[in-house]
């Protein structure tokens, strides 16, 4: 019971690092663009993660039952995946880079479980038929893919975006377009959240769910629950609403305490922005990450916005975008999956040669 529960601690404190790593490019924009305060910004993020969380499930779904066997995790290969992923995104947060909260997740969920099962590849689902919905899903359509298309389509959409935007007010002062997408970006910055949170948020529900859910059918650490505890009981995979609500406040928190170095890297090193920029780059991405969420796919939210934040850019010019910084960021984006698998492998190696879990999962 103790080790469930050391669990659900460690994937809200995944929550919360994925807070300031990945929510921050909800506020990046407009933070940097001087439309709204560090503060304000981080209180718009709060209470439209917070609705976005609570608008679906589908992302959670895919995260705890389409991407690996569940047959072969156990609580203690879901701790060594969370472990995986805080390593990696600490160190890339230290580092400023916007890596993927997502994709180290999930590197460590396949790392994680693919030494469970012993380095049985067969344990990861790469790409198959759902039969009921006659949907394709695993690893290859629903992250490996989009990781590469999710930021050219970004790139080509806030192109498109700001390019359409300023022909539009090319005739207009300075002065009143700053004035209109101040204003303006507000709404992007919290339709941007929203999506945030309608993505990022569900991911660590997912683990959530898929925890008390393996707790539950396979070690029946659940089976003598006191009646107060009951909500704990979770014989099919399914993400409650106590759970949302607790994922989205602790992202919100994360976001609130460590924001500004992303934002720094994402907002100023990169390309220098107006609320014009601001706004287009921040639509954009919103669009991309809320379709994509309706779809169940778990999108990288740093990737869409650092891509739309380029698009944005080379309509001023092509050297506008400082191609160095983002360089950096694209090595971060390719090696997470890798490392982050690596890394939850050898953890859970380590801890079987040290004998922290007796036996292995039979499916």
């Amino acid at each position: 019971m103790l080790l469930i529960f050391a669990i659900i601690l460690v994937a809200l404190i995944f929550e919360f690092i994925n807070g300031f790593h990945d929510t921050a490019n909800a506020i990046a924009t407009s933070v940097a663009t001087k439309v709204m305060t560090p503060r304000q910004a981080v209180a718009i993020a709060a209470i439209c993660n917070l609705f976005g969380a609570l608008a679906g499930t589908e992302v959670a779904k895919t995260i705890g039952t389409e991407i690996v066997d569940v047959s072969y995790l156990t609580p203690v290969t879901l701790l060594c995946a969370l472990a995986a992923a805080i390593i990696w995104n600490l160190a890339t947060w230290w580092l400023g880079l916007p890596s993927s909260s997502s994709h180290a997740l999930i590197g460590g969920l396949c790392g994680a479980a693919l030494a469970s099962a012993r380095g049985n590849w067969a344990v990861i689902h790469w790409s198959f038929v759902e039969p009921v919905h006659q949907k394709l899903i695993g690893l290859w359509p629903r992250v490996v893919a989009p990781m590469f298309l999710a930021p050219a389509l970004g790139i080509v959409l806030g192109f498109i975006v700001t390019g359409l935007l300023l022909w539009l007010f090319h005739a207009s002062r300075p002065e009143v377009v700053n004035r209109v997408f101040r204003i303006s970006q507000s709404f992007s910055a919290s339709w941007m959240s929203f999506s945030s949170g309608m993505n990022d948020a569900q991911k660590t529900m997912g683990i959530v769910a898929l925890t008390l859910f393996t707790a539950t059918t396979q070690s029946h650490a659940f089976d003598r629950l006191p009646v107060w505890l009951d909500f704990l009981h979770t014989p099919e995979f399914k993400v409650y609403t106590w759970i949302k609500v607790v994922c989205a406040v602790t992202i919100a928190a994360g976001t609130a305490v460590g924001s500004r170095r992303i934002v720094l890297t994402l907002g100023k090193k990169m390309v220098k922005l107006q609320p014009i920029h601001g706004f287009a780059a921040q639509s954009a991405a919103a669009g991309i990450i809320q379709f994509a969420s309706l779809l169940g796919i778990p999108l990288s939210t740093t990737h869409v916005v650092s891509a739309t934040i380029m698009g944005t850019g080379i309509t001023k010019r092509f050297s506008a975008v400082k191609w160095s910084v983002a360089e950096r960021m694209a090595w971060a984006w390719v090696l997470t999956l890798p490392i982050s698998c690596a890394l939850a492998y050898s953890i859970f190696r380590l801890q079987s040669l040290l004998g922290w879990e007796k036996g292995m999962p039979t499916p």
